[in-house]
C-alpha cells in the first residue's frame, strides 16, 4: 500500500463546494495527505509549473475555464508525466471514459461515486493500478482525428500550450504579451511555432483544432 506520510494531492475542479466537500470526505481515509486546489486550467498549470510541491497525485476534472476538455490531461501526460492523474468527471459515458484512459490517466472516477469508492479509487491507484467503474467496457477507440489533435497538443511546450489557450480566450498578441510579461515578438514566435505543430494557418484554424478536444456532444 502507498506510504501516506508526504502525500500531496491536488485537486482541479472549478467548484468550490465540491473541491472542500471531496478533500474533507477523503480526509478520515488519508489523514496525512497535503491536499492543493485548482480551480482553472490556469492554476492548474501555474501550480505544477512552481515546482515547489511534489504531487503524488492530480483529480482532474475535464470541464474547467482554461481547459479545453483533454486538453489539460494530453498537457498534464506529456510534460509531468511522473505525475498520476485521475478524472473525476459528471461525464460517465463509455466514450469519453475510454477517451481519458487513451491519453494518460490512470482512472475515471464519476462525481456521482459514494465516497467509500472514492476512496478505494485513489488507493488502487495510488499503488499503481488503473480504477475503472465497474462493468465499464475496456474495449479500446478507433484512431480518430481528435487523436491526432491531442498527438499534436502533446508537442507543445508549456508556454506554447498557455499561449494557445490565450488564442481561445480571444485575446490579442499585446494582451498576450503584457499578461506573460514578454514581447509580442516573443509571442509571435510562439504563434508561428504553434501553427507548424498543429499542422494549421492562423490562431482561428489553431483554435477550433483545440476546441476538437471538448467531449463529443454525446457526453453533454
Amino acid at each position: 500500500m502507498f506510504e501516506q506520510s508526504s502525500l500531496s494531492i491536488l485537486i482541479a475542479d472549478d467548484h468550490p463546494l465540491f473541491r472542500n466537500a471531496l478533500r474533507q470526505a477523503l480526509a478520515s481515509q488519508f489523514p496525512k495527505a497535503q491536499w492543493f486546489e485548482a480551480d482553472s486550467g490556469d492554476a492548474l498549470r501555474a501550480k505544477l509549473e512552481q515546482g515547489d510541491t511534489v504531487f503524488d497525485l492530480v483529480l482532474l476534472d475535464l470541464q474547467m475555464p482554461g481547459s479545453h476538455g483533454y486538453s489539460s490531461l494530453v498537457h498534464l501526460r506529456s510534460h509531468h508525466a511522473d505525475i498520476p492523474v485521475v478524472v473525476v468527471s459528471a461525464h460517465e459515458d463509455a466514450t469519453t471514459v475510454r477517451r481519458a484512459l487513451q491519453y494518460g490517466s490512470m482512472g475515471f472516477i464519476p462525481k456521482s461515486a459514494d465516497m467509500d469508492t472514492l476512496a478505494q479509487a485513489l488507493q488502487t491507484v495510488l499503488d499503481g493500478e488503473i480504477w475503472l467503474p465497474s462493468g465499464m467496457n475496456l474495449e479500446p477507440l478507433q484512431a480518430d482525428d481528435v487523436d491526432m489533435v491531442a498527438d499534436r497538443l502533446s508537442e507543445l511546450t508549456p508556454q506554447q500550450h498557455k499561449v494557445l489557450h490565450m488564442f481561445a480566450e480571444g485575446l490579442l498578441n499585446k494582451q498576450i504579451a503584457y499578461d506573460l510579461g514578454v514581447s509580442e515578438a516573443t509571442i509571435k514566435a510562439h504563434a508561428t511555432a504553434i501553427f507548424r505543430k498543429l499542422g494549421v494557418r492562423n490562431r482561428t484554424q489553431a483554435v477550433i483544432e483545440l476546441q476538437r478536444l471538448e467531449m463529443e456532444k454525446t457526453a453533454l
